[in-house]
């Protein structure tokens, strides 16, 4: 295979705030992976809350090149269990995962959704995030575009209020994600509310490892609660399976697109609701998410709908929320010039 590094800086049409942090830029790494004539294409943001840099993602990889660029390579699945065996973050490993994936699509001129054996024929719709600012911002931003359904970043003294004015303003459909920011005793007594206000469900209300925190919420929340930063990993699907009722699966966080088949598969073994999130990607790591959509309940991939400078075309989602799926084979990615 050929091996190829690019990085780019993702510009925000809005400035990204959620409970722990804000941004306007987002610095991402894209893998090219070339072999017989085709380029496949893979992506991992920079997250310094999970400790990965643009620079810290470049090393780890570099320093396997001769190792890829000689390897055999054959189906994703078994170079994903290749990788696993170095020494990778699981931003590194997804975004060589998710360009192996690409590549052997394009190598079989078929969308991997199709290789998986799914239908394009029906899937979820993706939330468009309202990152926190003032309510009268918030207001704004819902109102600049338009959308079926809302994820509201929340964590603020002003939660309730901000639901309540949003509901004003909008029919659509909203689901609430607090980034661990509220406690227990909060969650319960805040989700009678958010439930009249229309809100479908509560994602990560508590820190990560608060499990008794969730385990009185998982009994006493009127709004079913969806695991996010406490679902990293393939191991943790069973131990979220006893505290919430679904879980968001982050290709970067678990490793790519290989490890999230199984947790999909495990997550609704133990009858989890299925969400795919993204961390701001652009349409590369999007359109990779695109190809799990027959197999999720809910999805957030609006990365492209959030940034004025997307890099790649592939998977296109329109006004309406609905998705044009590209006519290529596996993810379907090209880059901009």
């Amino acid at each position: 295979m050929q091996l190829k590094l690019s990085s780019h800086k993702l510009q925000l049409k809005h400035t990204f705030t959620i409970s722990r942090e804000s941004h306007i830029t987002q610095d991402t790494l894209i893998v090219h992976l070339g072999y017989q004539g085709k380029t496949g294409y893979g992506e991992a943001t920079s997250n310094p809350y999970y400790g990965h840099t643009l620079k810290s993602l470049q090393k780890e990889i570099e320093a396997l090149r001769s190792e890829i660029e000689k390897y055999p390579f054959s189906e994703p699945e078994v170079f994903h269990t290749w990788l696993s065996k170095k020494e990778l973050s699981s931003f590194a490993l997804c975004a060589l995962d998710l360009a192996a994936h690409d590549l052997y699509g394009k190598l079989r001129n078929k969308p991997l959704y199709e290789l998986w054996g799914t239908s394009n024929k029906s899937y979820p719709k993706t939330n468009y995030t309202i990152g926190i600012d003032t309510i009268e911002k918030m207001v704004e931003k819902m109102k600049e575009t338009p959308w079926p359904i809302y994820k509201i970043k929340l964590g603020t003294k002003e939660d309730v209020d901000i639901v309540r004015e949003l509901r004003k303003h909008s029919n659509a459909i909203f689901r609430i994600d607090a980034n661990g920011a509220w406690s227990a005793a909060q969650t319960i007594a805040i989700a009678p509310t958010l439930k009249e206000l229309g809100v479908e469900f509560i994602e990560q209300p508590l820190k990560a490892d608060d499990w008794s925190g969730m385990e009185k919420v998982a009994h006493h929340s009127v709004l079913p609660v969806i695991a996010d930063e406490s679902c990293l990993v393939e191991a943790d699907v069973d131990h979220c399976a006893l505290h919430f009722n679904g879980i968001n699966i982050k290709l970067t966080k678990c490793g790519g697109l290989t490890p999230a088949l199984r947790m999909i598969k495990r997550g609704k073994k133990l009858g989890l609701k299925i969400m795919v999130g993204c961390m701001t990607e652009s349409t590369v790591g999007i359109s990779a998410i695109g190809q799990l959509l027959p197999q999720l309940d809910y999805v957030d991939m609006d990365g492209p709908l959030l940034i004025t400078n997307d890099i790649a075309t592939g998977i296109e989602i329109l006004n309406n929320a609905s998705i044009k799926f590209p006519a290529t084979g596996g993810s379907g990615i090209r880059l901009k010039s």
